[in-house]
């Protein structure tokens, strides 16, 4: 299971069938095949995107044809949220 990028609610989701571009949240229909829900996704990364062969993405939240798109741990709602990222920061100055 891996949480939809705006509510958190959980999503189904299998490997072998990741969503299609027209695959929404049931609770919130947030486009779930977007860049912020990809492993790849990194704010700090050139066109926000770790993986060098994909296309540039201009609207990072909406639903796109990607062909490198996987859920993973970097992904929002799938990996840390934004506190425990705040938490864990903190912890590495602790004594």
């Amino acid at each position: 299971m891996v949480q939809c990028p705006r509510c958190g609610k959980n999503v189904p989701y299998m490997e072998a069938f990741p969503p299609g571009r027209a695959d929404q949240c049931s609770s919130c229909g947030v486009d779930l095949r977007n860049c912020i829900s990809c492993k790849h996704y990194d704010k700090t990364a050139y066109n926000e995107c770790r993986e060098p062969s994909a296309e540039r993405v201009v609207l990072k939240e909406k639903a796109n044809f990607c062909e490198w798109f996987k859920f993973g741990p970097g992904a929002a709602g799938t990996g840390s949220t934004k506190d425990d990222m705040l938490e864990k920061a903190k912890a590495l100055f602790k004594k």
